[in-house]
């Protein structure tokens, strides 16, 4: 299978997972509160920070309805349209988070929703484009992004595998082939039974491409179980607040959990291990002291042939392996053999 590499990071299969903190709309359109999400995702160890960079006028029509979800967040008369210009990330703040980003040590990335955004984001240096599972449709702009010569991330929300072998091909006429498509179900938050983390390994069977998973599910435990089965990249809606107003705070980590979360992925991409089985060095002692071995139950005098009473199995794995009792039963000792002395060759 194919690695894709952004910025210095290989990602890729058996490669450490790239974890993206999803800031999202969650600075609330106050500069300080932006500054702070890349803070709390650099202290948690995240290896990018992401946010949104789009227009509302440029993805919504006026006339569209409210979703849901939106209507039990966001209560009102508002459109989606309105809703959405409360959310945008201001275009003059790019630069002052880019550079944050880079001060931080932390890739600084955005979603970026039209073709101009695209651009605005490439002139930044962005490292990477991600694409949103509703513009997974918006073969234009995934075709635009793909253009400029970087590795996309392609969220899958939504799609079946005709839908994102669609975009994949648009994607490969621009002959750009660095892509990680990232499994998603779209709720907020999804149902459990909707995540369907199986498909990660289906997409990655599929098309030979690294997978990952863009998580909208409450807590850490999809994100870790979606490391075990193989996702290259985890990305994780964070916010300073849970109790904020505004549509994906209520299911977004606060700072303490998203540090929790990227702990747990590395402790998990550690006991994965290579596969082989075998003893770790740690286990040297235990594998001396802790397993069984063949002893002497009472003391045996020189030239007695050893019965079966003779012999206690017992810890620890000093003397011949319980696998040779029956073969010691009915041989003579050479030597008196003392009572709890471990049973070897050279006395029998």
């Amino acid at each position: 299978m194919q690695t894709v590499t952004i910025g210095t990071r290989i990602v890729g299969p058996g490669r450490q997972t790239y974890i993206i903190a999803e800031a999202g709309s969650n600075h609330d359109r106050n500069l300080s509160q932006a500054l702070r999400l890349i803070d709390i995702a650099a202290d948690a160890g995240a290896d990018a920070v992401k946010f949104q960079t789009f227009r509302a006028e440029k993805i919504q029509a006026r006339t569209a309805e409210r979703a849901s979800h939106l209507d039990r967040l966001m209560p009102g008369q508002k459109t989606v349209q309105d809703l959405l210009r409360e959310l945008e990330l201001p275009l003059e703040w790019h630069g002052a988070l880019f550079e944050h980003s880079k001060t931080r040590g932390i890739d600084f990335l955005s979603t970026p929703f039209d073709e101009e955004a695209v651009d605005i984001l490439d002139s930044l240096g962005v490292l990477a484009f991600k694409i949103a599972s509703y513009e997974l449709w918006h073969l234009p702009l995934i075709r635009h992004a793909a253009r400029k010569g970087k590795p996309l991330l392609l969220s899958t929300g939504l799609a079946r595998l005709g839908d994102v072998e669609e975009a994949l091909e648009a994607v490969r006429e621009t002959a750009n082939e660095s892509v990680v498509l990232l499994h998603c179900a779209i709720g907020f938050p999804p149902r459990w039974e909707d995540l369907n983390l199986r498909a990660i390994t289906t997409e990655a069977t599929a098309f030979g491409i690294p997978v990952g998973f863009s998580d909208h599910s409450p807590g850490v435990a999809a994100a870790v179980a979606a490391v075990t089965l193989g996702a290259c990249v985890i990305e994780k809606h964070f916010t300073v607040d849970r109790s904020l107003p505004g549509p994906d705070h209520a299911f977004a980590l606060e700072p303490v959990e998203l540090t929790e979360m990227v702990r747990a992925i590395r402790n998990v991409e550690a006991a994965l291990g290579t596969g082989e089985k075998r003893r770790a060095p740690s286990e040297d002692e235990y594998y001396r002291i802790a397993r069984r071995s063949l002893f002497a139950a009472v003391r045996i005098p020189k030239g007695a042939v050893i019965e079966r009473s003779m012999i206690a199995v017992l810890r620890p794995g000093t003397g011949l392996a319980p696998r040779y009792l029956d073969v010691v039963v009915g041989r003579r000792a050479l030597q008196d053999i003392e009572a709890n002395q471990p049973m070897t060759w050279d006395v029998i």
